[in-house]
């Protein structure tokens, strides 16, 4: 477990229980109980905000709170994470102060605490903008991800490497899902930010830019969608294509087959008064007739395209 820390947004070093403290971030990573005491002792956080902070896999949201603003982001941990693929950072804005709080922290948390201090990240609202911008970019990580995998089940299909790949294509669209609707909570949450925090019009821009990237990231995991509809329908058509292929050729062979059976039919009756069967070469001219009718019949079909 890693302690809360803190720090102030203006580069100077503070202490978060001191009440005279001002632009200040303090991350709290997996509490205990004890740290959750002298966090509510110290800040006004509201019951409901904090349930929905500390329940395990909640989905993005914003509520409006009498002392605070609460907006809880959930993000992708990693481009081709496995069972656990996304991370969630619960962030609550008091005047003049940001808490963050999560399970394990998140995989931009250390760089954004890294620009705090600087010029360019001096109020909360600015490293919140920064929070949410870094979390937002892990979906273009998992596009970008997504797309080299997609190039390469394109050419396992083409290459007719058909083991397990309808049964690939549906995990992926599994997954792609789920981050479709992360995407889609998480856009949805710092739209009711954008629209209901008192903001000056630079920090409106901010958010807006946030937003703007949640869209992208949306219509991209749309177009992904598509991609991989279509990518499925390829490969059932390749499919039909090489089945239509098999049975064309079955059919080739199974027509070139056809005379030859009547003819051996034909010689085969046990009549009497059968020339060919008394003659000395009639063996041998069964032989040449099965031969040549082959041959004929494949060149002709060969001719026309039908083999």
């Amino acid at each position: 477990m890693r302690v809360i820390r803190s720090k102030s947004t203006r580069g100077e070093g503070c202490d978060w229980q001191d009440p005279n403290s001002e632009a200040i971030w303090v991350d709290a990573q997996a509490p205990t109980e004890s740290e959750l005491q002298a966090l509510r002792a110290r800040f006004q956080i509201h019951p409901l905000a904090l349930e929905d902070a500390l329940e395990h896999g909640h989905w993005s949201r914003y509520e409006q709170y009498p002392a605070h603003e609460f907006i809880t982001f959930r993000t992708l941990a990693q481009p081709n994470g496995g069972d656990e693929f996304t991370e969630r950072l619960s962030l609550f804005l008091f005047p003049g102060v940001i808490l963050t709080l999560s399970d394990d922290g998140a995989s931009y948390l250390d760089s954004v605490w890294e620009l705090v201090g600087r010029e360019s990240v001096n109020t909360s609202l600015e490293v919140a903008y920064e929070l949410l911008d870094e979390g937002s970019q892990t979906f273009f990580r998992y596009i970008a991800a997504f797309e080299n995998g997609l190039d390469q089940a394109e050419e396992r299909i083409f290459a007719q490497r058909r083991n397990q790949d309808a049964q690939e294509v549906f995990e992926r669209k599994h997954r792609l899902a789920q981050v479709r609707s992360l995407a889609a909570e998480a856009q949805a949450a710092v739209s009711l930010m954008n629209r209901h925090m008192t903001l000056d019009m630079a920090d409106q821009i901010r958010f807006r830019d946030v937003l703007d990237t949640l869209n992208r990231a949306t219509l991209r995991l749309d177009g992904l969608r598509d991609s991989l509809r279509g990518l499925l329908d390829l490969q059932l058509s390749l499919q039909n294509q090489r089945m239509n292929e098999v049975m064309k050729t079955l059919t080739a062979v199974s027509t070139v087959f056809l005379p030859l059976t009547f003819l051996a039919g034909v010689w085969g009756m046990n009549y009497q008064f059968m020339p060919e069967l008394h003659w000395r070469y009639g063996y041998a001219f069964a032989w040449a007739s099965f031969i040549l009718t082959a041959v004929l019949l494949a060149a002709y079909f060969k001719r026309r395209q039908w083999w």
